[in-house]
């Protein structure tokens, strides 16, 4: 079975870390997330989900991230049934995210800014990773060498009768 989930969008509030009775880091964030279609001439729509995150996780968010902040959120879907006060029967969808990451610099988000990506995974010995920025674009590459003085070998030629199938 496979249950996993990867968005990436902005937060809509300022997470709020806090702890169970067992002190666990524990923190619950809603991301907008665009989607992907919009009728023509009506305003770009978005999906609000709620994500939760527990441990270091759940700190490095708290941490690093704020309202407005884009991020990067795999983890896996959880569905909750309950009855509500008024007896009705309810579903709650969750996201209880995994790893976290970085997306876009301090220009698009206001907190962060490195050119490269960021994230943490809870599985990582390094509590925070930071991969090195991309360079700037240069001179094209020269071209590849070209290898015509290597030895054919076990190759042959093919006829050039255009009647291969391809």
């Amino acid at each position: 079975m496979l249950n996993v989930v990867v968005l990436m969008g902005r937060l809509v509030a300022d997470p709020e870390l806090r702890h169970t009775p067992n002190d666990v880091a524990v923190t619950s964030i809603r991301i907008a997330v665009d989607r992907n279609y919009s009728k023509s001439g009506a305003e770009k729509q978005a999906d609000f989900i709620d994500v939760t995150a527990w441990r270091q996780t759940a700190e490095f968010i708290c941490r690093y991230f704020t309202k407005g902040s884009m991020i990067a959120v795999q983890g896996s879907l959880r569905v909750d049934n309950y009855t509500d006060r008024d007896g009705n029967k309810r579903t709650r969808y969750d996201v209880q995210a995994d790893n976290v990451s970085f997306c876009g610099g301090k220009r698009d988000s206001g907190s962060y800014d490195n050119g490269g990506t960021s994230s943490y995974s809870p599985r990582s010995n390094n509590n925070y990773q930071q991969s090195s920025p991309t360079p700037p674009p240069t001179a094209p590459a020269p071209a590849a060498p070209a290898y015509s003085s290597g030895d054919t070998g076990d190759f042959q030629e093919l006829p050039d009768d255009d009647d291969l199938p391809f």
